[in-house]
């Protein structure tokens, strides 16, 4: 049997990421222990029935002897859970994360004082729409990409940690990218950010609508309309705090959002079929390349399928 790539990891925030990387890393054999934490102590208790790993009285007592502790919590939380767990770290253990935005998080961490903690920020791109202890699955992050944003100028020591975090998350399925922290902030306001703030808008217009019904929205619910609901499900808490600490990259993307959209506008007022024809071909195109890089299925379920994960 292959040796744990850690011997204990400690994981802050036990929902759907923080257990799903618990319950993998014990199926996979990537942690010899974890030891979990969180300020909620019903989640927390909870968790320890699941069998994620052993639940730690204080956060202190949690990071003590791990080898890399994982902030599993909202992006706005992330500063005052390392600022409270990284005095009784040890010396060259592994700070990381999994948040959706990695700028402000490794500013934050880096400004803590412990230049013998490796802070290498992470962010496992999977996920659901659900939360909480009983929402995480050991499978979740299989095939997954995994994008860590180390500091460039590191030291030997330094680039060996990163190694053994990447090793740990491809243990758990994930494809690792190493990327600057500044371009994960910009490339996932495109492909994460942006869209959630659409489908949250588009469903609470919809909810809006004067001369349009509750009852009505519900019933006649389209697939296209309830796969944003589905997105708009995501916990509030999260994205409210994702879109408050990366604000400079979503503004830059949905001011040329703005423009896209009003072009749009612009072409069915003037009744430019060509215009949409484009848009639309080349969208559909983008769509065929997700399936071919096996980022997707080409499934029609719509909400149908009811053999998904717990």
């Amino acid at each position: 049997m292959t040796a744990p790539v850690f011997k204990q990891i400690t994981i802050i925030g036990v929902g759907l990421i923080g257990g799903s990387i618990a319950r993998a890393a014990l199926e996979k054999g990537a942690a010899g222990e974890v030891v979990l934490f969180d300020g909620n102590a019903d989640a927390l208790r909870r968790a320890g029935e699941i069998g994620f790993g052993k639940p730690a009285a204080t956060i202190e007592d949690a990071v003590r002897n791990a080898d890399a502790v994982f902030h599993c919590v909202p992006v706005g939380a992330m500063g005052a859970t390392a600022k409270a767990s990284i005095g009784a770290m040890k010396a060259d253990a592994i700070l990381t994360d999994v948040g959706s935005v990695k700028g402000n998080v490794a500013r934050e961490f880096r400004g803590l004082g412990r230049s013998d903690v490796h802070v290498i920020p992470g962010h496992p791109i999977a996920g659901t729409e659900k939360s909480g202890p009983d929402a995480g699955f050991a499978s979740l992050f299989e095939g997954r990409w995994c994008i860590l944003t180390p500091d460039a100028n590191a030291s030997p020591e330094y680039a060996a940690a990163t190694e053994r975090l990447a090793a740990f998350w491809t243990a758990l399925g994930s494809k690792v990218e190493r990327m600057d922290a500044q371009r994960h902030d910009l490339v996932l306001a495109v492909t994460s950010h942006l869209p959630h703030l659409i489908a949250y808008n588009i469903v609470a217009t919809a909810h809006d609508m004067e001369n349009v019904t509750d009852g009505e929205v519900v019933k006649f619910s389209a697939a296209g309309f309830r796969d944003f609901t589905r997105i708009a499900a995501s916990d509030p808490t999260m994205w409210r705090d994702v879109f408050l600490n990366n604000k400079e990259a979503v503004l830059e993307v949905l001011g040329r959002f703005d423009d896209d959209l009003t072009a749009l506008r612009k072409a069915i007022r003037n009744g430019d079929g060509q215009k949409l024809f484009d848009v639309f071909t080349h969208a559909r195109g983008i769509r065929r390349e997700i399936i071919d890089a096996g980022q997707d299925t080409a499934a029609p379920n719509f909400g149908r399928d009811t053999s998904e994960k717990p």
